[in-house]
């Protein structure tokens, strides 16, 4: 591609504060002119006011010589560096002394404008991804450099799927904390941007050991009446890629996506109006896996996990700017997400012994999301520019009502069975955010206080020849307390760039379980830890650099994780939690390079992460049966070593091309772990380990007659499991877009999975059996679309 890397140029605004240097008094009309360092021409200028203070904006990074001169006042010279990582800096008080004096001479050494960097974040445009519009943001990330999806939905950055995901820089119950739930119900109309952070500093919060990946919401910034109308129409599933077994109901097939999509925003003096809103309605063949498990005893079972969806989902995002003097700024924005599922799920088994059905296991799903996200911030300016206390508030809440009505036929007999699961998370969040800018960089210290309280409630209602486990049934609590402080100092002086800091975090989580379940106690756990993040970057030029990274980073088990009940979607591999998980910690360290050139650049960063407590599921048999148990667990050890190299080469004015290769070796060390259902079944493993990787090729194609064109290719090599591996998946995409109406308008078309080649494959070994699936889901779809800016 290039999804395009977007780097908003954004220039330095320098302020400072001019007093007599014997009577301490400011002096106002103090001429402040900032010169080239190489042979001192103008770049720009200001006076200083009443209070002798002065603002200079919209410098170019790069040094500067600043010339203070008033009548009556030695002329003072300074040397100022507008670095990459400050947006603002302070110079404090400038004393002036009276008298004047010759200036006979300044000795001054050159440097050049910079090429923008930024190696531990990179910012891609959702618009610009013009082969995933129409789709979800989860669709849209798996065209991103660094990023894969598993068969579950599940997001990898660097072969890792411990990603922290934000929502305008906030976590929220849409996504989860710390998790990554969501993604596929959130429509990729309503983003503008995609921020992929591999390095965060100590101001985000601690979790993903892997990184952070921040969803930007749309908002416009122009005076007056603007927006944005789209429709996005599509098809799915157009072939069949493997026939079902016999005797089930049919795929989908020719699935519809719709996905109208509306922006208004209305600027006005001190009022800013924001809105976006999306829906997406959808049919979409979610599963198509043939798993075949084999046993020790000579016995082999296959079987299909069909699951046919039909989802709306309506998404709404609001709220107002309100600026009431130049000193403080309210935002005062709603999420509202609304997202339903009615699943269709058959499940036939087949006795390859016996050549018989032992079992065809049907299900409807009907489930109901509602997520709402209410937050509340306050800006104060202080007089120095870029000098600010930032306060937010955040409220979320989601419901999510789930029933499963089970049907499960059987040579001689048929059974039916019901479950229902409600579930509300409450999350509240405070954070405080103090900046101070510095004449060689800026400190930021801040803290975080966090409640979250997810209650649930489980019930099955048996019908004849049931198959529930009561004794799984009943209600649970997460509660979650989390305080943290952090202090990070960024310094910066021509060549040579430091980001340091420190977050104290205390975080305690209780999971209280019902006394009468027949399997798990109440448990939790609780710590006191210090997250440090370092990164130092040497210039060699002004179009090379080194990087140096290192931080400390937390994954805490999900309430998803922990909940101590089982999912019947396949009641022969029942899916349970874990309450007596405990948090993964990784440590990282990273040197990045990276060259610039006239028209692209290279990046190549080696990695290493190493964790401990690694968060993982298990599989192991139900003893005396042909059935599996799969039970998150904490394995002990796991390593990652990895290069990463980025190419953009823009190889025509309009032609660009954009490679991205990972290479990596993931070590899973010993573990031996425990499984408590049915009853406690060990299960070990010895180290294991397996060179992994993926790449990704993206041209751009700009013709003269308004058209874009991007096709995008993506390979994945098989990669380790802690009992297994998946294995080798590739893809193609292609999106064309053509301006119409002077650029006002424009026509869209794009196609995912091209060639229809995607599938997920997996192996895995247990103790007394061996399993292999192969997931044939939904991943070819052709859509068609319009916009129109206004």
């Amino acid at each position: 591609m290039v999804i395009s890397l977007t780097v908003k140029a954004q220039g330095v605004a320098v302020s400072g504060n001019v007093k007599d240097a014997a009577k301490g008094q400011a002096i106002s009309y103090v001429n402040v002119t900032v010169l080239n360092i190489s042979d001192s021409s103008f770049v720009g200028g200001t006076i200083t006011d009443e209070k002798g203070t002065f603002t200079l904006k919209d410098l170019s990074s790069g040094q500067y010589l600043l010339r203070l001169s008033f009548f009556g006042y030695k002329v003072r010279f300074l040397t100022i560096n507008a670095g990459r990582l400050n947006q603002f800096l302070d110079l404090g008080t400038v004393l002036l002394e009276e008298e004047t004096f010759d200036l006979n001479e300044v000795t001054i050494t050159a440097q050049r404008d910079e090429v923008e960097t930024s190696l531990e974040k990179r910012t891609f445009s959702v618009e610009e991804n013009i082969s995933q519009l129409g789709g979800s943001v989860l669709q849209a990330l798996q065209n991103l450099p660094s990023v894969t999806i598993d068969r579950d939905g599940k997001l990898f950055l660097r072969g890792s799927d411990k990603v922290a995901i934000l929502i305008d820089g906030k976590q929220t119950a849409f996504t989860g904390i710390g998790a990554q739930s969501g993604l596929d119900n959130l429509p990729a109309s309503a983003i503008e941007r995609i921020e992929i952070i591999t390095n965060p500093s100590s101001r985000y919060d601690a979790t993903g050991n892997a990184g952070i990946i921040n969803i930007i919401f749309k908002k416009e910034e122009a005076s007056g009446w603007n927006g944005k109308i789209g429709f996005i129409g599509g098809l799915g599933a157009l072939g069949i890629k493997e026939e079902s077994f016999p005797g089930i109901r049919d795929q989908f097939r020719f699935t519809p996506k719709i996905n109208p999509s509306l922006a208004l925003n209305f600027r006005k003096d001190k009022i800013n109006w924001f809105f976006q809103g999306d829906y997406l309605h959808q049919e979409v063949l979610m599963k198509n896996e043939f798993i075949e498990r084999k046993f020790e005893n000579g016995e082999i079972i296959k079987q299909q996990f069909l699951e046919n969806r039909t989802q709306p989902i309506y998404n709404v995002n609001t709220g107002i700017d309100w600026s009431p003097n130049s000193r403080n700024d309210f935002t005062f924005g709603v999420l509202f997400n609304y997202r339903a599922y009615t699943d269709l799920g058959d499940l036939p088994f087949d006795n390859m012994q016996s050549g018989e059905r032992v079992r065809r296991w049907e299900y409807y799903e009907d489930e109901v999301n509602q997520t709402l996200f209410i937050n509340l911030t306050h800006t104060h300016s202080f007089l120095e520019v870029g000098h600010k206390l930032e306060t937010n508030f955040n409220y979320s809440f989601r419901r999510k009502d789930e029933v499963f009505y089970f049907t499960n036929t059987l040579p001689n007999a048929i059974g039916t069975d019901t479950t229902m699961l409600i579930a509300d998370e409450n999350i509240f969040d405070l954070n405080i955010d103090y900046t101070r800018p510095l004449a060689s960089g800026r400190l930021e210290i801040g803290t975080k206080q966090r409640a979250r309280i997810f209650p649930n409630d489980i019930t099955f209602h048996p019908g004849i020849n049931t198959i529930l486990d009561l004794g799984l049934a009943g209600t649970a609590e997460y509660r979650e307390w989390l305080s943290a402080l952090y202090g990070n100092y960024i310094y910066e002086k021509p060549g040579f760039e430091l980001e340091a800091g420190v977050r104290l975090e205390y975080a305690k989580v209780d999971y209280l379980v019902d006394p009468n379940h027949a399997v798990y106690e109440s448990a939790g756990f609780d710590y006191l830890e210090p997250f440090a993040s370092i990164r130092g970057t040497w210039f060699v030029t002004d179009l090379s650099n080194f990087s140096i990274f290192y931080n400390r980073r937390v994954d805490r088990p999900e309430e998803s994780a922990l909940r101590a009940f089982p999912t019947y979607a396949n009641p022969e591999i029942l899916a349970i939690g874990n309450p007596t998980l405990l948090p993964q910690f990784t440590n990282t360290f990273e040197l990045a390079f990276k060259q610039s050139w006239e028209r692209g650049y290279l990046t190549a960063a080696a990695y290493h992460r190493a964790s401990s407590n690694i968060l993982t599921t298990i599989l192991t048999e139900v003893p005396l049966t042909n059935r599996l148990t799969a039970i998150r667990q904490n394995a002990d050890m796991g390593f990652n070593t990895g290069l990463e190299l980025i190419l953009n080469q823009k190889i025509a004015d309009n032609l660009t091309l954009n490679l991205n290769a990972n290479v990596y070796e993931n070590v899973i060390g010993a573990f031996s772990i425990t499984n408590a259902y049915p009853n406690d079944i060990n299960f070990s493993r010895e180290r294991q380990a397996l060179t992994s990787g993926n790449a990704k090729f993206n041209l751009n194609w700009r013709t003269a007659k308004q058209y874009t064109i991007q096709f995008t290719g993506t390979y994945l090599a098989p990669d380790l499991l802690p009992q297994g591996k998946i294995l080798s998946r590739y893809f193609a995409d292609l999106g064309i877009t053509r301006k119409i109406q002077n650029g006002k308008g424009e026509i869209l078309f794009n196609a995912s999975d091209i060639f229809n080649t995607l599938v997920i494959r997996q192996e895995i070994e247990g103790t007394d059996f061996s399993l292999r699936s192969d997931d044939f889901y939904e991943t070819q779809v052709f859509r068609l679309g319009y916009n129109y800016r206004f």
